[in-house]
């Protein structure tokens, strides 16, 4: 049984296209930028699909998303070629949920002490966001002027390692310095998790009608 697009989404957005690897951490999508839409990260197997595999057990192991770890082509080759016990399935089943809580949390350790510095980390994060929206997204040049191009994919791949842990980063940073912001400012913020909530929701399984992201919250937090 393959690896549905559902999972590859789930396993390639919340770990952020970074190797899950704690000594590596690479970004994939550095050489991916350069190589259109060829995807340099590697779903890797925690208990191979073969009872003979690394970490095999007598049914083999399952082609979902919690048995499968993110990792570069390196860290990959490296767990399955080392001798037997050196990757146990404990450890890489940990490095994996201490590197998507990681990148679920980031954001929430950064302290303020006025509501324009937390306005323009959140500045920061909305530009990038709004490039690649300009960029690659389905309104761009680039998709306009080729509609049958493969675009679509990186643009994908964006939104999930880009777009939705941006969103996630600056929720938890406000949340964190909530006190710095006035009624208005608060009740734009509310608009805008509603929103990246929906978003994300709807990058691993189809949301028919979802918020769109607020001008309200672009009003206040925009510098």
């Amino acid at each position: 049984m393959a690896i549905s697009d559902n999972d590859y989404k789930l396993l390639w957005g919340r770990a952020a296209g970074i190797c899950s690897n704690p000594e590596c951490r690479d970004d994939l999508t550095v050489i991916l930028e350069g190589a259109a839409a060829y995807n340099v990260g590697e779903m890797a197997h925690v208990i191979a699909r073969r009872p003979g595999g690394p970490r095999g057990v007598p049914d083999g192991g399952a082609d979902s998303y919690e048995n499968l770890v993110l990792l570069c082509p390196t860290c990959h080759r490296k767990v399955d070629k080392a001798p037997e016990g050196n990757y146990p399935a404990e450890l890489l089943f940990a490095w994996k949920a201490e590197h998507e809580a990681e990148i679920r949390q980031r954001g929430s350790n950064q302290k303020f002490d006025a509501s324009a510095t937390l306005k323009q980390f959140v500045s920061r994060l909305l530009i990038e966001n709004r490039m690649l929206w300009e960029r690659l997204g389905p309104r761009s040049e680039a998709a306009l002027a080729d509609p049958g191009s493969n675009l679509h994919l990186v643009w994908q791949l964006r939104k999930l390692d880009t777009i939705v842990p941006n969103n996630r980063k600056i929720i938890n940073a406000i949340e964190a310095n909530n006190a710095l912001l006035n009624g208005s400012e608060f009740a734009a913020f509310l608009a805008f998790k509603t929103h990246a909530q929906a978003f994300e929701a709807h990058q691993y399984q189809r949301v028919d009608c979802y918020p769109l992201f607020p001008a309200e919250f672009d009003k206040e937090f925009a510098v």
